[in-house]
This record gives C-alpha cells, structure tokens and sequence, in this order.
C-alpha cells in the first residue's frame, strides 16, 4: 500500500500557479485547475494539460509567453489529472486510463461554464485528447498534441519506469541534483544545469528525512512494470482521427521517445490539413521556454478562433 502523498505547500514549482480544487467522481477526489487570463461565456480558451505523471507546472514558461504573443488576458486552464501534482490520487488505481482521464476533463470543463475549448495535450494528455474528442467531440474548437500520437514508443515507457525506479530511496540534496541532470542531459543537450534543476523539481522533491517523493501517485509507476523495449504496441487509430475536421497542431519535439517518427510523419499524411512542427534540441516534455516554439502556439489558437468566429 502507497501511503497518501504530501505536497509541500511552498514547493517552488508551483509559485504563480494558485489552483481551484473541483470535487470529480468519488468522494473526496479532487482535480487541481488554474486559470490565468480572463475565463467568461464567449471566450473558448487554451486548456493544457501535461504528460503521463506530469503536472501543470510544466507549462509554467509558456504561460507568460503564450500571454505576451498573443492576448494578455486571453484565458489558459491547466489541469492536473488525478495522481499528478496537487489533484488527489484516485482510490481505484484501474482509473488511471485516458478515457477515465477524458471524462474527469469533461466534468471540470463543464463546471467551468466552457463549451468549446482549445485543447494543448503533451505526451499521455494528448492521448487524452483524443479520447475527449471520440467522447465529447462538440467541446473540442481545435487540438494540439506535442510528442502524442494512436501510439506510444514502448522504448519510452521502459525508460520511464527505470529512471522513475532508479530514482527511490534516500538521496541527499546534491545527490538528487546530480542523479537528474545525468538523466536529463541527453534530452536536453546544451540546455543550463539549472534550468534541469528546476524541470526536476517539477515531479520529485527530498522530503524532511531526505527520501526522493514524487508529485504524482507512485501507482502510476507500477503501471508501466509489464512493458518492454521491444513491444510493439496496438495504434489506436479510431482515436486520432476522433479529432477529423477539428483544427490540428502536430508538434513533436527532435530528442523523444515518446513519439516515434514515423508515426508523426503518418499523422501529418493523414491529416494533411494539420500544421507541423519540429522543436528542436529537446526530448520530452518539450521546454516551451522560447518565443521559437511558443509563437507557432499563439499563431495556430488565433487563426483557429478566427475561422470560428467567421464560420459563426
């Protein structure tokens, strides 16, 4: 049995992202949401939502840039799904699939007031997407998925679950510095020893007896113990194409192993009408730290609300 996670409340990779807690499914379960921006009837905002045992705070960087390039009060909502961040873990850890997550997403947009939203998935929240999109089909205006696709890179997962595993026990300050950069610098080539430090921190923290805990439900890793390198995983197709005649980003960042190459070269023959996007320089998740990769971001929503608003 996993005992109940505690997040520090002065954790500093959550500062600027006060959040609202909506009670969803069970009793007691709780989903973390922040919006920045001005929500109100008529706006349809930019919804975002992290990777697989990911949180909001990765979108820490792309908030201030997304509001200076495009609308400074323009509304963006984040959402941590449950197990991830500052939203509970659920009691039946069955639910932690993409449909489950979908209709939790559905639920806080409607407690929202939002009828129609923009949709930035990366890695399993795209996944997500797509399945609101085969659930709830009218509430999606447009979708972006970075490094998210029908199907996963099973290498990906296995580096996942071992880097996550490797990473238990009792580390000191210093160690857990150094343990994550040498993790993390393959995939982040050139990028500052602190900037590595602080996308650590998004997920982990050494608590008072100097033990690494997560800021996500460690079930999550327990999940990912059946898979292998060479597991060719089932492409759930019906899914992607869910998002047929729905504006579509595709962005996949140039270091992943989430999302294979081929696989994106495919979704973008499939879906001709999409716009594509290498980031360079980075694995997943991808930094959304530069003007580079936000404007495209910024670009894509307002074109988007535009041909809404004309075809209105």
């Amino acid at each position: 049995m996993f005992r109940k996670r505690v997040i520090p409340p002065d954790h500093p990779a959550f500062t600027g992202l006060p959040v609202q807690q909506f009670a969803v499914g069970p009793a007691g379960e709780r989903i973390a949401v922040h919006v920045s921006g001005r929500l109100t009837i008529g706006r349809a905002p930019l919804v975002c939502i992290a990777g697989y045992q990911r949180n909001m705070s990765d979108f820490s960087d792309f908030l201030g840039l997304f509001h200076r390039n495009y609308n400074g009060d323009w509304p963006l909502v984040l959402i941590d799904f449950k197990g991830r961040g500052r939203s509970s873990d659920r009691a039946n850890k069955a639910g932690y699939v993409s449909t489950v997550d979908a209709n939790d997403l559905w639920q806080v947009c409607s407690a929202l007031g939002i009828e129609g939203a923009i949709f930035l998935g990366q890695g399993y929240g795209g996944q997500v997407v797509m399945a609101l999109a085969a659930q709830r089909p009218r509430l999606i205006a447009g979708a972006i998925l970075i490094d998210a696709g029908p199907v996963s890179d099973s290498r990906g997962l296995v580096r996942l679950r071992n880097n996550l595993a490797d990473l238990d026990g009792p580390r000191s300050a210093a160690g857990l510095r150094a343990m994550f950069r040498r993790m993390l610098a393959s995939g982040y080539p050139g990028i500052p020893d602190a900037t590595l430090d602080i996308l650590a921190a998004r997920t982990h923290y050494l608590d008072k007896r100097g033990r690494v805990k997560t800021l996500f439900d460690p079930h999550l890793i327990k999940i990912l113990e059946h898979f292998e390198h060479d597991d060719v995983l089932v492409a759930q197709w019906p899914l992607f194409h869910a998002l047929d005649g729905v504006p579509l980003m595709l962005m996949r960042t140039q270091l992943t192993d989430q999302l294979r190459r081929e696989t994106f070269e495919e979704m973008l023959r499939r879906r001709r009408d999409a716009e594509g996007y290498i980031i360079e320089g980075q694995a997943s998740p991808a930094l959304l730290s530069t003007d580079d990769d936000v404007e495209p971001i910024a670009d894509f929503v307002r074109q988007t609300l535009k041909r809404k608003r004309n075809a209105a």
